[in-house]
């Protein structure tokens, strides 16, 4: 019988702590004083334990949501966002501040926000109090006028969250970039670099009227330029680098060319060995061609005799005509002294 009495004690209390687990009867309680009798009911706490869904939550959601003024917020809503994978807090955060700040926000709206994976909490704080955004993040903007002299810039932007646009609409980071594009734009459109120096706030009008921030989920309020610098004369860099390729081409144009000219020199020296070898070839016949004409009678012995002596003639006039006279040596002179 001992053994019966324990194990009915032990079932007992397994009970009790089983019911009042899956029956809080504590946030009912608590529900009812603060909402009044209807709102929460019993059997919505019990089929949220079932469902793996924390009741304090839901009931603290309600309960808070009722006080702000917002009643048209139920627990099947917040239940349903819930197991959506959605963050019931951060909703309901965004709501009563939404509320108070005056910013129309609905509850659909919150919660297709927070499944899209952004912060409404903080979307709705943006809202309310504006962030500030550096263009570019780290760093300075390069930019060239028209007289090519490089300015460097950087912009502090001020942006408010756009609601109705935070569902597919475009990060900071897009306007970064698109703030960006309109300062080099603004800067590159500039006559001198000096126009730009003097009015930093024609680069912001500029880039403010170009509507940057449309399909953003953020809403431009102000651009600033933070800083403005001088930097290199990219023209006259460039046109350095221009005139160095332009004497790098003339110089190889030259090489070319001095290439053709030893190549036409060394065929010039090739095709003069080529006649003096046909000369020493024709001399080769004189010869044959004198036997051949004492043999046919053509030519006698003094005929021979007479080419020869001309033959010498013409090669002593030759001599004497290439020798030149050298000075001949003055002789020295000698200072003598004379007593």
């Amino acid at each position: 019988m001992p053994v019966i009495q324990i194990a009915l004690l032990i079932f007992i209390v397994l009970f009790i702590v089983l019911f009042f687990y899956f029956v809080p009867l504590g946030m009912w309680v608590q529900g009812v004083v603060s909402l009044g009798l209807g709102r929460i009911r019993i059997v919505d706490l019990i089929r949220m334990r079932l469902r793996k869904i924390s009741p304090r939550m839901v009931v603290d959601g309600v309960i808070n949501t009722h006080k702000a003024g917002l009643t048209n917020i139920s627990t099947d809503m917040l239940e349903t966002h819930y197991l959506a994978g959605g963050n019931v807090v951060n909703v309901v955060d965004a709501l009563i501040a939404a509320d108070k700040a005056n910013i129309p926000l609905q509850f659909e709206t919150a919660t297709a926000i927070d499944l899209a994976g952004r912060d409404v909490k903080t979307a709705v704080q943006t809202s309310v109090y504006p962030k500030v955004i550096d263009a570019p993040a780290t760093g300075t903007l390069a930019a060239v006028a028209k007289d090519g002299i490089e300015v460097k810039a950087r912009a502090r932007v001020t942006v408010r969250t756009n609601i109705p646009g935070l569902v597919g609409g475009a990060t900071d980071d897009t306007v970064i970039a698109r703030v960006g594009e309109g300062i080099v734009s603004a800067i590159g459109s500039a006559a001198t670099y000096s126009a730009v120096l003097e009015n930093p706030d024609s680069i912001s009008k500029s880039v403010l009227n170009k509507g940057l921030d449309s399909g953003t989920a953020f809403e431009i309020l102000s651009i600033d330029i933070a800083d403005l610098d001088v930097g290199k004369n990219i023209g006259a860099s460039l046109q350095a680098d221009q005139a160095e390729a332009d004497l790098r081409v003339a110089q190889a144009k030259a090489e070319t060319r001095r290439a053709m000219a030893v190549a036409e020199e060394q065929e010039m020296i090739a095709r003069t060995q080529q006649m003096k070898a046909k000369v020493v070839k024709a001399e080769a016949e004189v010869p044959k061609a004198m036997a051949h004409a004492f043999r046919e009678g053509n030519m006698g012995i003094f005929d021979y005799y007479n080419m020869k002596n001309i033959v010498a003639d013409t090669g002593m006039r030759d001599s004497i005509a290439g020798s030149t006279d050298e000075s001949s040596p003055e002789p020295d002179d000698h200072d003598h002294d004379y007593d």
